[in-house]
């Protein structure tokens, strides 16, 4: 039986060096970040997009899980609202799958300090800050598995995610 996890979370939470330590650390993985099926630019938000990225990211997660290769399909996101995971979940063959759906959280103030090194280095513009901080709560509603990052290394946090 393979296992696909779903890793949410807000930006800056650390969903795609996770997903890279669990394929690092799970036989035969696979790894599919979101945000390489809509990296454009301009980046533009419209009905079409959205729906493109969707069918994007379905298309490649049921081409990993029909792979006889591959045991292990984790897949990383801002996945902020249960209509965004319940449309990814809708277009998927998961019938000889176990689904792990994760939230990845953390605190204000962890968050901030993410943020806050990730514009230093310039991977983001100072406008993440309050964007991704506004989403903190929204993930408390969905219906997945919290896992609190907060003052945790990468490995424990993978670890607590394998364990499930």
């Amino acid at each position: 039986m393979k296992n696909l996890y779903l890793i949410g979370g807000t930006m800056g939470i650390g969903k795609t060096t996770v997903s890279q330590q669990l394929k690092k650390d799970l036989a035969n993985s696979v790894f599919l970040d979101g945000d390489w099926c809509w990296d454009a630019s301009p980046f533009q938000v419209t009905e079409e997009t959205k729906e493109m990225v969707v069918r994007n990211i379905c298309y490649l997660l049921n081409s990993f899980l029909h792979c006889s290769v591959y045991d292990n399909i984790i897949f990383c996101w801002v996945m902020h609202e249960q209509s965004i995971i319940d449309c990814i979940m809708g277009k998927l063959d998961i019938e000889h799958c176990r689904v792990k759906r994760i939230s990845l959280i953390a605190d204000e103030s962890n968050l901030r300090d993410r943020l806050t090194a990730d514009i230093t280095r310039g991977i983001r513009t100072a406008d993440a800050i309050n964007r991704s901080v506004s989403r903190i709560s929204m993930y408390q509603s969905l219906d997945t598995i919290k896992i609190d990052t907060s003052n945790k290394t990468i490995q424990v946090i993978a670890d607590e995610i394998m364990m499930l």
